[in-house]
């Protein structure tokens, strides 16, 4: 089972990401930054059929969550476990800062939203995983999967009774995340990415000040 206050804090990126993921499936018209699988559908689709404004925003959004995937994996890396969380979450609150420059300068979604795409590939990398539940991650399908596995498991008495239910908190949470991400951008529009900006803001700061934990001889 993953630790109360560790799932908690991925419970929260995960609503955040589902939040940004329905703004950017708004202004992209159809598209995400961080469901990479309805993407790489909608590109087949679109090489098939010869839309090739499609495919090339599609095929953007895919490349740009790689090379977030790259960098916020990079970044953790090299920055260590200390300090780790706190890069990869600066790296993602400087997607959000670009993105919004980049709307308020009168760049159109397609080229604006691709920074976000960046961001929710290096999400992933915030939180190391604790537990049997991947925490902080965009995307649910696997979760999905997983809550029912360990379901049947559990069943059998092969795994934890209620760690199934740990699994459908990633994916409620990022249903939440998304209807709150609908509800504001009919209100604020673009201007609602302050809002996920903030709290990915909120932990930066929390991973810098937290203190370093201390070495055991």
């Amino acid at each position: 089972m993953t630790p109360t206050p560790q799932l908690s804090l991925g419970l929260l990126l995960t609503a955040a990401a589902g939040f940004v993921d329905v703004v950017g499936f708004v202004e992209l018209g159809g598209h995400f930054t961080s469901f990479m699988s309805g993407n790489i559908t909608q590109l087949g689709d679109a090489l098939a059929l010869g839309a090739w404004s499609v495919a090339r925003i599609t095929a953007s959004l895919v490349a740009l969550f790689l090379l977030g995937s790259v960098a916020g994996s990079m970044l953790a890396l090299i920055a260590g476990t200390r300090w780790g969380s706190a890069a990869v979450t600066g790296f993602v609150v400087a997607t959000f800062i670009a993105t919004l420059v980049l709307a308020y300068l009168g760049f159109p979604p397609d080229q604006f939203m691709l920074a976000l795409a960046a961001g929710a590939g290096a999400q992933n990398a915030i939180l190391p995983s604790t537990g049997s539940v991947r925490l902080g991650t965009t995307f649910v399908t696997g979760t999905l999967f997983a809550a029912g596995q360990d379901l049947a498991r559990a069943l059998y008495r092969l795994a934890p009774p209620w760690r199934w239910a740990q699994h459908m908190l990633v994916w409620i949470s990022l249903l939440l995340g998304g209807l709150l991400g609908g509800l504001g951008y009919k209100v604020l529009g673009i201007n609602v990415l302050v809002v996920p900006g903030a709290v990915y803001l909120g932990f930066l700061v929390a991973f810098v000040v937290r203190r370093p934990s201390k070495v055991v001889p």
